[in-house]
């Protein structure tokens, strides 16, 4: 099967004949293939707003805002948890029933905006819970919220490991593959498989953590 392919360095974009399908069946000759959208690892654009929230962040805890602080880690935490459950619950199930150029194609316009909406909101709910935790006084262990506390940094913990060692990481690898002259779609489909799992598991957890918190605002 022959394949021409041309390189267009103004709009960055490629356009290809005759470019296998799903399964490995050929599209068949001088069948004209959609252009493929340009793969940023990190999206620039978002980096502004990523470092406004953040300098927030560091303000709020610098100053020891209270508002600002209840803030990044209501907003934070409530965000983490309804992306890692959106993800993993609805996402994933639908992605699963798709072809492999609509799960590349979903891939290229989802994964970018996750290497910057993840971490941030990690930073947002850890940094400001733990100084919420100092000012409020739970983590003497005389405070009565001490053991719930420790059972929330265990929780939280083991979110953060597997939402930046194993999820931050699949992600990326999707896109580094998606960047590829001929993204292979059973590499996207595995990764992209471990990016909803990790995600609903951490969802999962963050339920836990919901049921934690609201304990210890009870008391």
């Amino acid at each position: 099967m022959t394949d021409t392919r041309v390189d267009s360095s103004s709009t960055g974009v490629e356009v290809g004949a005759g470019v296998e399908a799903e399964g490995g069946v050929g599209a068949g000759h001088g069948a004209l293939v959609p252009p493929r959208p340009v793969i940023q690892i990190v999206p620039l654009k978002g980096l502004p707003v990523v470092a406004v929230i953040l300098g927030f962040l560091v303000a709020s805890i610098g100053f020891n805002w209270q508002w600002g602080l209840d803030f990044n880690h209501v907003a934070g935490g409530g965000l983490w948890t309804g992306i890692d459950l959106f993800v993993g619950l609805v996402v994933g199930p639908i992605l699963g029933r798709l072809s492999i150029p609509a799960r590349a194609e979903f891939s290229a316009r989802f994964m970018p905006m996750m290497v910057l909406v993840m971490p941030t909101l990690v930073a947002m709910t850890l940094a400001s819970g733990f100084q919420l935790a100092l000012d409020l006084g739970n983590l003497k262990a005389s405070s009565p919220n001490h053991a719930w506390l420790m059972v929330s940094f265990v929780v939280v913990g083991i979110m953060a490991v597997i939402a930046l060692g194993i999820l931050e990481p699949a992600n990326i690898a999707v896109l580094f593959e998606m960047r590829k002259p001929r993204p292979n779609g059973e590499v996207i489909g595995k990764l992209m498989k471990r990016f909803i799992y990790t995600a609903g598991i951490t969802g999962l957890m963050q339920v836990a953590t919901l049921v934690i918190m609201t304990r210890v605002a009870s008391r």
